[in-house]
Formats: structure tokens, sequence, C-alpha cells
């Protein structure tokens, strides 16, 4: 042991003053906590404890009493990504933006979390993290189902940006209304005189997806349209593939958007290899908005998802939670809008192809 261990003291603990006071340390723990739950104490026990905490010099831990009061001013934002999405043109960057303007305008500092964990163990490992939050906010496709009802089961504060309905309706979300948006854009396309689409879509099942594919769906049946669903990892849609959609009859693709947006980048690139263009050769929309429009790249046809609203009404869910506020909203789905774009227009002349 060095000499600066030696002259250095160590700092007098709970479990030290319960046992100079002859107490538990539960009780030292209701006494220095102000004994906030009303537990009968002797007026003796409690001076015994006072003095033997004066007598050792015990000073709390302001951010061990901060964590367990949770009022410590930081929310955390948790992301499912191996880094933060901080590029302005990444589909998450516009939550993020919403999430720091509300988190300011509430007095809250932000503590991010990152992970690129996708099973369910490592990730309820290190979601144990943001417990150093007073609460947290979470962004991504899936959720961990056991590590979020357990954080349910234990009262911690958390708000998905997304709607999800895994864990039924305890699970609080602020989420956009894709199946009416998807819908509309399908209608759209109909009034424009289309009759057969095909929808490529990515093979992941997230309730995202499946909003977008139920709109499009409902909206295909009441309009009398055809409608093929491709599921694809962009890697087996290419310009041959292209072709016998269109020479099929197909005169509209519909693309899901989503943060790795394969499914569009997929059908642009076919398109671009087969010497076709939108919407002279085809039409083209996307379930959603492409956030930064790439150079040389026609403004896509689809809806504004309000993601930078999201952000902000999900800051303000979770601040009345951890409030405590009782008229608090845990479920929000807001519109989108449609954006008309460049890439949609009346169905090609038969024999275009």
């Amino acid at each position: 042991m060095s000499r600066r261990e030696e002259r250095r003291p160590s700092r007098p603990t709970q479990a030290d003053i319960a046992r100079l006071a002859g107490v538990s340390q539960p009780t030292v723990s209701l006494v220095l906590g102000g004994n906030k739950a009303g537990v009968a104490l002797s007026g003796e026990t409690r001076q015994r404890v006072l003095d033997a905490a004066r007598s050792l010099g015990y000073v709390p831990d302001p951010i061990a009493r901060r964590l367990s009061r949770r009022t410590n001013n930081l929310l955390g934002l948790y992301t499912f990504t191996a880094t933060f999405p901080t590029d302005v043109q990444h589909s998450y960057y516009p939550f993020l933006v919403g999430v720091e303007e509300e988190a300011a305008a509430q007095g809250y500092d932000l503590l991010l979390f990152t992970s690129s964990s996708s099973t369910e163990a490592g990730a309820s490992e290190v979601l144990n993290r943001v417990r150093l939050a007073d609460g947290c906010l979470f962004l991504g496709r899936h959720v961990p189902e056991q590590a979020m009802s357990r954080f349910l089961d234990d009262g911690y504060p958390l708000v998905y940006i997304g709607r999800h309905d895994e864990l039924g309706e305890r699970l609080p979300y602020v989420g956009a209304d894709y199946v009416s948006a998807s819908a509309d854009v399908v209608r759209r396309l109909a009034e424009l005189g289309h009759r057969h689409l095909a929808y490529v879509r990515e093979k992941d099942d997230a309730p995202a997806s499946a909003d977008r594919e139920a709109g499009l769906r409902s909206a295909v049946a009441g309009t009398g349209m055809r409608a093929e669903v491709v599921r694809t990892d962009g890697a087996d849609v290419d310009a041959v593939r292209l072709r016998s959609w269109l020479s099929g009859g197909v005169t509209a693709i519909v693309a899901e958007e989503t943060d790795t947006d394969l499914a569009v980048t997929a059908v642009e690139s076919a398109a671009r290899a087969a010497g076709l263009r939108c919407p002279d050769d085809f039409s083209l929309a996307l379930l959603g908005d492409r956030v930064g429009r790439s150079p040389g790249l026609p403004a896509l046809s689809g809806f504004a998802i309000p993601r930078r609203e999201m952000g902000r009404a999900a800051v303000r869910m979770l601040t009345g939670l951890i409030a405590g506020e009782p008229d608090v909203r845990i479920r929000r789905i807001l519109g989108c809008q449609p954006l008309a774009g460049e890439t949609v227009g009346a169905p090609p002349a038969t024999g275009t192809h």
C-alpha cells in the first residue's frame, strides 16, 4: 500500500453508521432520507443515527442521492446502432434534432447511448446503463421485450419513438400514421390510372413495415388494383427483374422507406442500369421520405414523416412520466403529409418497355 493510500481516509458509509448506532442499514437509509415512507421510528433511534453520522463525518454522495430520487435532470436517448447517427442525411437525424430541442426547452440534458447488439441478452446487458438517466427514449425498429418489460415492472419511465405493440398497452410511444399515409400513396396512383403495381420491401418484419404494408393492401383492395409484394435485401433487384415486372404489366413500383433504404436504392440502381426513367417509363413512389436528397436524383413522391415533432412529443411524454403527471397520454400517432415529388405520373403508353 502506498503512503498516499495510507493517508487517505476511507469515506464513511451508511453501513458504518449502522454499526456505530446499533441499527440496521435500512434504518439508517430511512433516517438520512427523511423517512418519506412514514415508517414508525422512535425519536431515540433517529437521534442515534444522526449522532453516529455526525461523529463519522458522513456526507451523502450527491450523485447516488440524485440517482435514487431520479432528479438528476438527465434524459437518456438510446439508439440500437453502433455509433450515434449524426449525419444530417440519416433518417434518424431529424428525430434527434427534435429530442435535443425539446429536452433543452424542458431544462434537461441528454445522455446518449448506442449499441450494436442484436441479441436479447446483449441488449439487456447494455440497456442497464440507461438507469443513469431519469428516464429514457428509445429509437429502433425492434423492442428487446425482456429488458423493456423489466423497466416497466420497475416503474422506470421510458418512451419509444415509433409505434410498438410488442408489450401490449404497457409500452409508451409516439408513432407516425404509416397506415393512412401509405394508403393515400396507392390511391393517388390509382387516380392517375395505374392498375398494377409492385411493392418492394425489406424482409424485416418491424411494426413500421407491417403498418406500411397494411395501408398499401387496404388501398389496393379498395381501388381494385393488382399488387405484387416483393421482399428483398436489395441484391436480387436488378435491371432484368425490373424489366420483367414492367413487361408483365406493372406500371408503378412502390418501395418501403427504412433507415437503410435498401428497397428503394435497389430499384433506383436497377432503373439506371436498364436506362429507364421515372415517371416516363414507370412511376416510383416511396412509403416515406428521403431525409437527404442525393445530388442528381429526382425528388421521390411519397409522404413526409414528422420526425422532428415525434422527437419533441416523445420528450414531452417522457418528462410527464418522470414528473408523475396523472393525465399523460402514453400513446400518440402523428399524421404524415403527402409529398408530390417528381417520380409519379400517368402510366406510360403500352409498348414503351
